[in-house]
């Protein structure tokens, strides 16, 4: 591939019509080539870094998935790019650390909106500009949810830059503000706590695209407070995976019939 093109994309190592409209996007790069496996005929495109890129065909319609790394930084990287080469429409899909109580390791919660306690979504937009996720694209990730029969909720998610600052807030020395939000997070009845929709909602908000979030609960560190012990597996990562590509399907039909 020539690499001194204007086209080719820097960090993804891709250019226009390497990829569909419809993208999801998992943090692990190994995830990648299992969520390709949902695709007919897929490819490899390319891998660097964090970021690996495979496309197929959905319903005889192009498809892909991208890997962003970790955090809002590189998820912007590879929103900023994907645009670039003609993707429009996007599903973030990962695990988080269930907050609200009543959300059980193994179920799936579908971000309509994300708290923008990181620092990537404040390069775009003010803070008082909302993370919230595109309306369509949302509900059909609900209405695939309901007909594959999974445990889901909806609702408000946290993103956060520091992992460990959420796990272990009292070692850190913004320890009275991190309680506090959280605290503040829970009384506002905020889901789960991830690291990247807040940075991929105000970014798609910027470009004028589509983006909703599908996530595994893999944890819930307020239940264990409340004595509860209990850990999603990597299989149950499949409710997720699959919710992501129904809501394609879903989507690409209604494309055609309009």
């Amino acid at each position: 591939m020539d690499k001194t093109k204007e086209d080719y994309q820097f960090h993804l190592h891709i250019r226009p019509g390497d990829v569909g409209k419809y993208v999801i996007l998992p943090g692990d790069p190994g995830r990648c080539k299992r969520i390709a496996e949902y695709f007919d005929n897929p490819k490899l495109i390319a891998s660097n870094r964090e970021f690996t890129t495979y496309t197929g065909t959905l319903n005889g319609e192009k498809v892909s998935v991208c890997s962003t790394g970790i955090g809002g930084p590189s998820a912007a990287i590879a929103m900023e790019e994907l645009v670039h080469c003609g993707a429009d429409t996007f599903i973030r899909t990962g695990t988080s650390g269930g907050m609200d109580p009543n959300v059980i390791p193994g179920d799936i919660v579908i971000a309509s909106g994300a708290i923008r306690m990181e620092g990537t979504s404040k390069e775009y937009m003010p803070i008082e500009f909302p993370a919230v996720a595109d309306f369509d694209v949302t509900m059909n990730l609900v209405n695939a949810a309901k007909k594959l029969g999974y445990r889901y909720h909806v609702g408000i998610v946290e993103c956060k830059d520091s992992f460990y600052g959420q796990q272990h807030p009292e070692t850190m020395g913004v320890d009275y503000e991190l309680q506090n939000k959280w605290n503040a997070w829970l009384k506002g009845g905020t889901l789960c706590s991830e690291m990247e929709s807040a940075a991929l909602y105000t970014i798609a908000s910027v470009r004028h695209v589509k983006v909703s979030t599908v996530l595994l609960v893999f944890q819930n560190q307020e239940r264990r407070k409340l004595g509860f012990e209990e850990y999603a597996s990597d299989k149950d990562m499949d409710s997720c995976l699959k919710t992501a590509i129904e809501a394609i399907r879903m989507m690409i039909q209604e494309a055609k019939e309009r």
